[in-house]
């Protein structure tokens, strides 16, 4: 499990033994995984080193292994650390590429082929943007979306910007409605679009995945670099953001039922998904908006959310 991060399957092992027979002498460890002292004293010195053991003081010596949440932490955050330092080589050997080989065409655009190498790259887009993270969210999915969100939440907490641009079909899968609010009230700014035309990552305007889907499977994706393409579709977000809604996080709803009602259906979504979220029938909430929007004296959904908007039913985002 810690391979990842620079431990080695010996010495994890010692460190898992170790959590199960905290202070044990060196010997005692040997003898619960199996192996000879000198080479589990070899173990040990790595595992120090990377601050996953320490040493308690007396004779004979025993040993202590860190809670795993702090040392994971702290692995991981040394592995960044290293990666941005290998990042930052990078842009400096770009500088010794010839300019007329930067413009290549395959230089501006990558073809990406394959489920699992489109959802690492996304992953890659995701770890290396340090400013501005811009999404449209539509199905199909090709990455796994726990291990996404989590990886926008440390974004986040890094104080990059993420604004994501929902489509309403990716609302109505069960339980996205929750957790697309629940990242609106982490921090993510949140719209929703009747009609987002593809599924789009932007980070820090520098980079790109455009997943290319064929009858709902996506297996290939187009990774653009800077380029009139990339700025276009930079363009394309901007302008789709100024026409979408915003998906408000539940706690910036007035406590009426009625407001978030108004403010889901502005957002686009659909029957089924509001209905559960307000745990209603949909045979009640067809009837409910009807009364709403004659009460509201509109003719459409989207216009009842814009008419809350004014009377302060509820309060939107930047």
């Amino acid at each position: 499990m810690l391979e990842t991060l620079g431990v080695q399957e010996a010495e994890e092992n010692v460190y898992r033994a170790l959590l199960g027979l905290p202070r044990s002498t060196v010997a005692e460890l040997a003898a619960r995984v199996g192996r000879e002292v000198s080479s589990v004293r070899r173990s040990l010195a790595s595992l120090e080193q990377m601050g996953l053991v320490s040493r308690i003081a007396g004779r004979p010596v025993r040993l202590l292994a860190a809670r795993p949440d702090v040392a994971v932490d702290v692995l991981v955050a040394r592995r960044q650390e290293e990666l941005g330092r290998a990042q930052l080589a990078a842009r400096e050997l770009l500088a010794e590429v010839a300019t007329e080989e930067r413009h290549r065409p395959e230089q501006v655009v990558e073809v990406i082929v394959g489920r699992q190498a489109i959802a690492t790259r996304f992953e890659q887009l995701l770890t290396s943007t340090r400013n501005e993270l811009m999404v449209f969210d539509r199905p199909p999915y090709v990455a796994d979306a726990n291990r996404s969100d989590t990886t926008v939440r440390q974004l986040m907490r890094s104080q990059v910007q993420v604004r994501g641009l929902y489509a309403p079909e990716s609302l109505a899968m069960p339980g996205a409605l929750d957790e697309a609010q629940d990242a609106a009230r982490f921090g993510e700014l949140s719209r929703v679009h009747p009609d987002l035309p593809m599924k789009l990552a932007i980070g820090d305007r520098s980079l790109a995945i455009l997943p290319l889907a064929v009858q709902e499977v996506v297996d290939v994706a187009l990774a653009i670099h800077p380029s009139a393409l990339l700025d276009a579709l930079v363009q394309l977000f901007d302008l789709l953001w100024q026409q979408a809604t915003p998906l408000l996080p539940p706690d910036t709803l007035s406590s009426d039922v009625d407001a978030e009602l108004v403010a889901l259906l502005a957002a686009g979504v659909k029957d089924d998904a509001i209905a559960r979220r307000l745990d209603i029938s949909t045979r009640t909430l067809s009837r409910r908006v009807a009364e709403l929007m004659d009460e509201l004296n509109v003719r459409t959904r989207f216009q009842a959310g814009i008419q809350a908007a004014r009377l302060g039913w509820f309060s939107a985002q930047d």
